[in-house]
């Protein structure tokens, strides 16, 4: 008797197709919290956590590089996970949902918390799908 063995195994083609993509989605997710930032900025929500100020850069800073974080994460799993499009998600939901924790328990006003939360969403919203099509389900 012989026992099936898991064949699915990323390439280095398909793992610069997910580093392009993953690259591109970050670049999108970054415009897109600056973007939040500067329009809850302008609606007069405070930018101040803990009596400093966050430059609006600072989101599309971030975002660029925790997206690069989940890219990185998704090769590992395409490499190494039995399902690594169910795996990825997984963990990422449950990465983003972890992010917001520290905004929930921050030093600032309400309105602020929750501008920073709704950037961690949109820049998920953006990244998670985008890298996940391009893993085996």
């Amino acid at each position: 008797m012989t026992a099936a063995v898991n064949t699915t195994r990323a390439t280095t083609s398909s793992i610069a197709a997910l580093a392009g993509t993953g690259a591109a989605a970050a670049a999108a997710a970054s415009a897109a919290t600056m973007a939040v930032a500067a329009a809850g900025h302008a609606a007069g929500i405070s930018l101040d956590l803990g009596g400093a100020p966050i430059p609006v850069t600072g989101f599309g800073m971030l975002t660029a590089v925790f997206s690069m974080l989940g890219v990185v994460i998704a090769a590992a799993l395409s490499r190494f996970a039995r399902r690594p499009r169910g795996t990825f998600l997984r963990t990422t939901v449950a990465l983003t949902v972890l992010s917001l924790v520290p905004d929930a328990v921050a030093v600032a006003e309400p309105a602020t918390k929750a501008l920073l939360m709704l950037t961690h969403l949109v820049a998920a919203a953006i990244v998670i799908p985008a890298v996940a099509r391009r893993l085996h389900a």
